[in-house]
């Protein structure tokens, strides 16, 4: 564990010391997102936040590969290659975006070229947690992982809406995938824990920690398309990836126990909120006979924001929920489902009333209101 650490921490130092470089250049090329009315900041910040994402974790990457206890996990460069492939591609793609705002078509043709690049140097899904079905046929198996790709992809970069929101989304999220995989592979071999998932969530998180104290509100840069699909793309890599590990777990472990079931619920719990808010605009913009690609105002932030939510309040709120999930589902790995179950009960319950509470006080003035207003019409009829 300590050399996963070690990883995220200098993933971390290198983000947190570039972004400023970063910064200085993007305002230097002029590009920075302008003040629109669907955006929750009203002044211009400079894009490209993810290039800084990037760099810190390519030099984690880098640090991983030069201890000996995790060189299992550059036994076989392939996998290692196509992931870094597929980021470098995001990358360009991302900037580009940022730079002169491309067209969706070509955003989406970079994203499904990542998951073809993953496919080719052998990161796709090789089973389905439910059934335990194998994916055996090779087609399938990336037909699968593309859309995998372009799904997290765009959902991450649907929910980078707020200062400090996606990064810390994926801080939170890639935390309990780091803690699950880990566990996975010592289950696996307790002798050895290295493992190439649990390296890219090690990285990734080293990243955001890096990036939140430049991003979170008031925000001095964002990062962009191009750090939010990076995200995307590396959290999907790892939902990917991970089924591998999976193919190595004994029949029994696998059908018998309530972690077997993780492959497919942490990735979905740890995603759950960037899917969500996906869903709800695919279905908002599509109903109105909009492109599903098209910007607007509402998003699950704006609804919290137009709620009565500060910036900083409605962030914290959705770190609290992707919390919830991300950990919750992580737990049935490790403790008594029983348990884990009444303390999310009890957690959702208190969550909810959190994020209703606006609406709720709003509510109880109104009728407030109404009421006093009824009683003084009745005292006037009264004395009329």
């Amino acid at each position: 564990m300590i050399y996963f650490l070690i990883v995220l921490t200098i993933s971390a130092v290198v983000t947190y010391a570039v972004t400023p470089l970063v910064r200085t250049v993007a305002l230097t090329l002029g590009v920075y997102t302008p003040v629109r009315d669907r955006d929750m900041h009203r002044q211009t910040l400079p894009r490209w936040g993810g290039a800084g994402m990037f760099l810190g974790m390519v030099v984690g990457l880098a640090a991983a590969a030069a201890v000996p206890y995790l060189s299992g996990i550059f036994a076989d460069l392939t996998p290692v290659r196509g992931v870094f492939a597929a980021m470098v591609l995001i990358l360009i793609v991302g900037m580009a975006d940022d730079a002169w705002d491309i067209h969706w078509f070509l955003k989406l043709i970079g994203q499904i070229g990542a998951g073809v690049l993953l496919v080719i140097h052998g990161v796709r899904l090789e089973v389905m947690p439910v059934g335990w079905l194998g994916v055996g046929d090779a087609p399938v198996q990336a037909a699968l992982t593309v859309f995998l790709v372009v799904l997290t992809i765009n959902a991450f970069n649907f929910i980078d809406g707020l200062d400090g929101l996606a990064a810390g989304v994926a801080a939170i999220g890639g935390s309990a995938f780091f803690i699950y995989s880990y566990l996975l592979t010592l289950s696996i071999n307790q002798f050895d824990a290295s493992n190439l998932v649990t390296l890219l969530m090690a990285v990734m998180v080293g990243a955001c920690l890096g990036f939140l104290p430049h991003n979170f509100h008031p925000a001095r840069i964002i990062m962009g398309d191009t750090g939010a699909m990076l995200l995307g793309l590396v959290m999907a890599a790892g939902a990917v990836a991970v089924t591998s590990d999976v193919g190595q777990l004994s029949e029994g472990w696998r059908f018998r126990n309530v972690p077997a079931y993780m492959p497919i619920l942490l990735p979905l719990a740890v995603t759950l909120l960037p899917l969500l808010d996906l869903a709800l605009a695919v279905i908002r913009r599509t109903a109105r006979g909009a492109s599903p690609f098209s910007p607007d105002r509402g998003h699950l932030h704006h609804k919290l924001v137009d709620g009565g939510y500060s910036h900083p309040q409605a962030v914290l709120l959705l770190y609290l929920w992707s919390a919830l999930f991300s950990f919750g589902a992580v737990s049935f790995s490790f403790l008594p489902w029983w348990f884990v179950s009444l303390v999310m009960l009890g957690t959702l319950g208190a969550a909810t009333v959190l994020t209703l509470s606006p609406w709720l006080r709003r509510r109880a003035r109104r009728v407030n209101r109404q009421a006093a207003e009824r009683a003084l019409r009745a005292r006037r009829e009264r004395s009329g």
